[in-house]
């Protein structure tokens, strides 16, 4: 089991969407869970061939395998934010899941 090696915590936030009643919708991030993870990050040799695909990969994060992460949800812990670009299953055995991240920097406000 990887429950050991899962060092610290992240909050989940999914997207939800509501109709504005003006043919629009409001979006709010909803909290779903709060999860033990593990954050890594990629080697330069993975990061090179992400570039060259065409897009940016900042960190793996590894949660139990039953955890409620999904593709374009938000991690969020330790002060830092990621969105989650995918996710991954081993496998051989389904004792993590992997969720490839980009991390999101907040903007900070003017001096």
């Amino acid at each position: 089991m990887i429950g050991h090696m899962l060092n610290r915590s992240v909050e989940v936030y999914r997207e939800t969407r509501t109709p504005d009643g003006s043919g629009g919708h409001a979006v709010v991030w909803a909290l779903v869970s709060t999860e033990a993870a593990r954050i890594a990050q990629p080697s330069t040799a993975e990061r090179v061939v992400a570039l060259q695909a065409g897009a940016a990969w900042d960190a793996r994060v590894y949660v139990r395998p039953d955890a409620d992460v999904r593709r374009g949800d938000r991690l969020q812990g330790d002060g830092e934010t990621y969105r989650v670009d995918s996710t991954v299953r081993p496998s051989t055995a389904s004792v993590y899941l992997r969720a490839d991240c980009e991390r999101i920097q907040v903007q900070g406000a003017a001096p």
